[in-house]
């Protein structure tokens, strides 16, 4: 088991996976042909003339994105229905022969380069419009609009599939050929990191509502990820259980009851890919979700190993509906507000002469009489290793009293250790005049020595 740890705490990121970490909460925009018969899923069969943004001004889009701060953003260039929102060559389901007779996906990326934001696009493999669906001709037209896409429209940070795959006009389900679609990203957008359920760089969460995992791994086994790069060998019980149980729903995923059945380890963190609204498209009578529990998203999800993935639908006008914008700018006026002001700290090791279970001094430069979070990330370039963490506050150099019990951290974990607004966790300072000068972290379960990047306070 000992040798099993050390592979397990070797198992690293790409480049392109820890730059999509640094992007960390980024937008969705569903806007098609179902925008226009306000249904979440088309039949294929729309006319194009439906398709008609009359005041499209994706500026306006990228203005709405930063304002929460976000710091990118994926467009639904082609959804179920098979409608492109770029003039394709190899169909007539597109813009092109739509009133707009536009090119939105072009718009897009200009406008995202324009506003310093990364683009990315969906390409949904299912096609309920085209009648190769369910041949081996169609994974040869989906090639050629995936090429457009990678070839056309500058860089792109992440290219995002999901599985859907029901039947076609010809009453057909179609075998994709994921492997194929994924030589040619990396040929054309080596850059690119891409979203599947089973990897190979970014997995689905599990849900759509915004939750995540109390414990959240991004070393998960590879029957979960099939197409992520295997970085260790078999677990000592492999021979012993099947993993083909699991899925990205799953509770557990990364845990050592878990992995310790795994045939490989691989490095695929979680996106929490959720919409602003109820439905992904838009909708006139929805209305925006409550800034409390977009913030509580962010935190959760952000502050949990993923990244953020908010779904914003553009009007059948073409813009940012003004309730989202609104909303947007107090979700990103909250962020700043409540990650604003760090205080100043320096972190301490104390020498317990353990490798494993250290204690870490977090020292205020003066002391403090309130704290709402602590912020502490791993450096992932040495793999994620910590599985149990606590934040104390220490009093008389030997009492303790409970401020935060976590799990992972990984990436980045967020810790609430105090909200006025709710009188959470009234053992926090509880004497010595309402001030302290340190608070401490202690790692109480980890697969090896542990490597912090940073701990911050605010």
């Amino acid at each position: 088991m000992k040798n099993f740890l050390k592979e397990a705490v070797s198992v690293v990121p790409s480049k392109r996976q820890l730059d999509w970490f640094d992007v960390g909460f980024y937008a969705f925009a569903h806007f098609g042909v179902n925008t226009y018969t306000d249904r979440e899923w088309g039949e294929g069969d729309e006319p194009e003339s439906i398709f008609n943004p009359t005041k499209l001004d994706c500026d306006q889009w990228v203005r709405a994105i930063k304002a929460a701060g976000m710091k990118g953003l994926i467009l639904t260039a082609k959804h179920h229905d098979g409608f492109c929102l770029w003039p394709s060559k190899y169909t007539e389901h597109s813009v092109k022969n739509s009133p707009f007779k536009g090119d939105v996906v072009k718009e897009a990326a200009e406008a995202c380069r324009r506003g310093g934001i990364k683009f990315g696009f969906y390409l949904s493999p299912w096609d309920r419009n085209s009648k190769l669906y369910g041949t081996d001709e169609y994974n040869d037209y989906f090639c050629n609009q995936l090429t457009e896409l990678l070839t056309q429209y500058g860089d792109i940070f992440c290219v995002w599939f999901d599985n859907a795959c029901g039947e076609g006009p010809n009453g057909k389900k179609q075998q994709y050929d994921f492997q194929r679609y994924f030589e040619l990203i990396r040929k054309y957008q080596p850059n690119a990191v891409i979203f599947n359920d089973f990897g190979p760089d970014v997995r689905w969460c599990g849900n759509e509502a915004g939750k995540t995992r109390e414990s959240e791994w991004a070393v998960v086994p590879s029957e979960l990820c099939k197409y992520s790069e295997v970085q260790t060998g078999p677990a000592p019980m492999a021979d012993q259980g099947d993993l083909s149980f699991l899925y990205n729903s799953s509770k557990n995923i990364g845990t050592l009851d878990i992995a310790m059945f795994s045939k490989g380890l691989t490095f695929t963190p979680a996106e929490v890919d959720t919409s602003i609204r109820k439905g992904w498209f838009w909708h006139e009578e929805q209305e925006p979700r409550t800034l409390e529990d977009l913030f509580s998203v962010y935190v959760r999800t952000v502050g949990g190993n993923c990244c953020l993935n908010l779904n914003i639908p553009p009007t059948r006008e073409g813009l940012l509906d003004e309730r989202d914008v609104k909303r947007l700018a107090e979700l990103g006026e909250k962020i700043r507000s409540s990650f604003g002001r760090e205080i100043p700290v320096t972190v301490k090791k104390r020498d317990k002469g353990d490798v494993i279970q250290q204690d870490y001094e977090i020292i205020f430069d003066k002391p403090v009489s309130e704290i709402h979070y602590v912020v502490i990330e791993e450096d992932l370039t040495k793999g994620q290793r910590i599985e149990g963490f606590q934040i104390l506050r220490e009093s008389e150099g030997y009492r303790m009293f409970p401020l935060y019990h976590g799990r992972t951290v990984g990436n980045r974990k967020i810790c609430l250790i105090w909200d006025s607004s709710t009188e959470q966790n009234k053992l926090l300072f509880w004497y010595d005049k309402n001030e302290v000068d340190h608070i401490l972290l202690r790692i109480v379960s980890a697969r090896g020595e542990v490597c912090l990047k940073s701990v911050k306070v605010y």
